[in-house]
């Protein structure tokens, strides 16, 4: 074997040992449709966070791309095709949970032009509105602030959108935004982070104002802590990322902002699910 074949033979074996010991894979389960969360371009506040865990602790993201459903966790974090789903209710039955890196509650979203600007379920104008809603595939299923405008008697004032919507569509979840916005509805209860991200998005005014209590019901949660859902064996890892949104605490709130998502500072101890 001649001496420059023998240095050639080096090369190439150092080169397939670095690529053997590239970074390790953190592998993320998300739906590639569905900002403002994420999507398949990684264009939404949830890729973001992903990638800066992941490159803190030296690991390269990697996306298991699956729509949202009522099936989304038995075929993704628990069938152990992914290590993490982002975006999951602290404390989340289905799966272990880090430390919540973000606190929103359900608002209303109106357009600026109806001038209604309202903040309660008790105000009196809703008896009058169509009001839109996001609805579960399980009719047992209702989210809080839908439950609690059924106990106020609202029933026949609702308009029901399913949460996954037509996955044919762009980002599908928004279909109960865009009836705010084509006056299919007066008002519209939705999930935080969807409305703020939304309202700033569009070119007609649009407000939001936070649900944060249900004066009727206090333990009815309408204020939830979003944390990362991991398997429950893999304590390991839920340690590091815990460790990490507690030191990138500052950039994540600050990326939130730029995203339009309505955080709250402080809230009740409340577990539970958007």
């Amino acid at each position: 074997m001649s001496s420059a074949f023998s240095r050639l033979l080096i090369v190439i074996v150092t080169v397939a040992s670095t690529t053997c010991q590239a970074a390790p894979l953190l592998r993320v389960c998300a739906d590639p449709n569905n900002l403002p969360w994420s999507n398949q371009q990684q264009q939404g506040f949830e890729n973001h966070i992903a990638s800066l865990l992941a490159n803190d602790m030296g690991m390269q993201v990697s996306y298991v791309w699956y729509p949202q459903g009522e099936k989304f966790f038995r075929n993704t974090l628990n069938a152990g095709v992914c290590d993490v789903v982002m975006g999951v209710p602290s404390g989340m039955e289905k799966t272990a949970t880090t430390r919540p890196y973000y606190t929103s509650s359900y608002a209303f979203i109106s357009r600026q032009d109806r001038h209604l600007a309202i903040s309660s379920l008790d105000d009196p104008r809703l008896r009058t509105l169509k009001i839109g809603v996001h609805i579960l595939s399980e009719p047992e299923d209702t989210l809080p602030p839908v439950y609690g405008l059924i106990s106020r008697g609202l029933v026949r004032n609702l308009v029901g959108y399913s949460i996954f919507g037509n996955l044919t569509e762009k980002n599908p979840s928004a279909d109960l935004i865009r009836a705010v916005l084509n006056r299919d509805v007066d008002v519209a209860v939705v999930w935080g982070p969807l409305a703020g991200y939304f309202a700033r998005q569009s070119t007609v005014p649009l407000r939001v104002t936070a649900i944060e209590t249900d004066p009727r019901n206090p333990a009815l949660p309408m204020i939830f802590r979003i944390a990362i859902g991991v398997r429950p064996q893999d304590e390991a890892l839920c340690r590091r990322l815990d460790a990490e949104i507690a030191r990138r605490e500052p950039e994540i709130h600050r990326l939130l902002a730029a995203y339009g998502i309505p955080q709250v500072s402080t809230m009740p101890a409340v577990q539970g699910g958007n």
